[in-house]
């Protein structure tokens, strides 16, 4: 089913209460699933992937309190496989689907992990790869590289290991998190240079509050088997999410929005966003606890940028840009390829369907000018948006509503990141 969106005014003025970080939340229930002691998530995310990841770990721990209780009963220490083994899915949820490979790797009994159709598509090899080197006995089910997994949980014994620095920064986290677990802890040597950084440099941040003892030497980190100590975390709004904000200020005629649980010494590597914007009229003011964004009309002529460390914001900046009708080049965008849909093809095919002329080199995506005035675009759709199943598609193409009336489908989708979106623009004057 589509949505339809519009603004009467292109006036924005309002508060919201924004969405938490599922990038944290989601790293929290790992760690949290990883201590002896039990600690409490305050402010956790309610999006679809968090759900589905809390969902499992419950599900998990569960059947291993089965597992221990029969044991006992039983007067045995083994655990009967074939009874236990347990299927489950992910859904559409990439971080779940990194994180559980590594964690159930280490857990006691033998479980198939699997998701939906384009989760099988998504590859795994270089996680599985490297969990084997440590001792893991994971298998393929089907197609070599994806999922579904055969996994059989064990203790391993960890020590060191190479591997390529530009390759998702899940599968570094989730090895991370695992690392206090293994006998030797863990050191992890990157060949090449590391890619998305910031979101390592969270999941480091994180262990480090939790007591983990984890320390970058040169090219390499390294992670001593150190237990966790629980301890109660309060989990920040989510930065990806404030971009689409972001997008909607510098698209309006006026704007003062306050957007709140934002903080200045964030872990998030998206809140670069506050200083993207600056380029599009977008002010960043921040107040106890959150951040008030005003429109001024100070933008520049062409925009570049490498989105290397920070990818999930990439598609709200193209869209931003091209409805400025300011020439534009974004790079650092390889991982695009592989989220819930090839996002760079995605992009490219939706914008230039609207009437924008987006060109791709490479993975590189080019926003060319217009020959008309930005704020005087017409669009073009004689058909709703696709999402492909990608809510950050859904979010990201919501802005242009400022400019004319749009279509989008599967209006769902946003429940993967951001379940109150389309009340929120509500909120602010949008018909949705």
């Amino acid at each position: 089913m589509s949505i339809t969106i519009s603004h009467s005014t292109q006036i924005i003025n309002g508060e919201i209460q924004l969405t938490s970080s599922k990038s944290e939340s989601n790293r929290g229930l790992i760690i949290q699933a990883l201590c002896n002691d039990n600690f409490e998530i305050q402010n956790l995310s309610i999006s679809d992937d968090t759900k589905i990841l809390r969902e499992l770990l419950d599900e998990i721990s569960s059947k291993n309190e089965t597992v221990r209780a029969d044991n006992d009963e039983d007067k045995t220490s083994l655990l009967d496989v074939d009874n236990y083994q347990q299927t489950l899915s992910t859904g559409l949820a990439g971080t779940a689907m990194r994180f559980l490979t590594a964690f159930l790797a280490i857990k006691e009994g033998e479980v198939i992990l699997t998701g939906e159709h384009r989760m099988k598509e998504r590859p795994i090899k270089e996680l599985v790869n490297v969990l084997k080197q440590l001792g893991a006995d994971i298998e393929y089910v089907g197609k070599e590289g994806f999922p579904p997994l055969k996994i059989i949980g064990k203790k391993l014994e960890g020590g060191e290991i190479i591997i390529d620095g530009s390759i998702s920064s899940q599968y570094i986290s989730a090895l991370l998190m695992i690392a206090p677990k293994l006998k030797k802890g863990l050191k992890i040597k990157f060949s090449g240079d590391v890619i998305s950084k910031p979101y390592i440099n969270m999941t480091i941040s994180m262990m480090d509050y939790f007591g983990a003892s984890v320390r970058w030497e040169e090219n390499n980190i390294k992670v001593d088997a150190v237990e966790y100590k629980a301890k109660t975390i309060f989990i920040e709004a989510d930065w990806s999410a404030a971009s689409y904000w972001y997008s909607m200020v510098a698209l309006a005629k006026e704007a003062d929005i306050t957007l709140y649980g934002l903080k200045q010494e964030s872990l998030q590597g998206d809140a670069v966003v506050q200083e993207i914007y600056k380029n599009f009229g977008v002010e960043t003011e921040f107040i106890k606890n959150g951040i008030r964004l005003t429109k001024n009309n100070n933008l520049v002529d062409s925009f570049e940028y490498d989105f290397t460390d920070c990818p999930d914001i990439a598609q709200t900046v193209a869209i931003t840009c091209a409805a400025l009708n300011m020439p534009t080049k974004l790079t650092g965008l390889k991982t695009l390829r592989i989220k819930e849909t090839d996002r760079i093809t995605a992009l490219q095919s939706e914008l230039n369907n609207l009437g924008f002329d987006v060109d791709v080199e490479d993975d590189d995506i080019i926003i060319n000018r217009l020959s008309r005035e930005g704020g005087n675009l017409i669009l073009e759709a004689q058909q709703p948006v696709k999402t492909y199943s990608d809510h950050r598609m859904a979010m990201a193409f919501a802005p242009l509503s400022l400019l004319n009336e749009i279509a989008i489908e599967a209006e769902n989708v946003v429940t993967k990141s951001y379940p109150n979106f389309w009340k929120d623009l509500e909120s602010v004057g949008f018909f949705v």
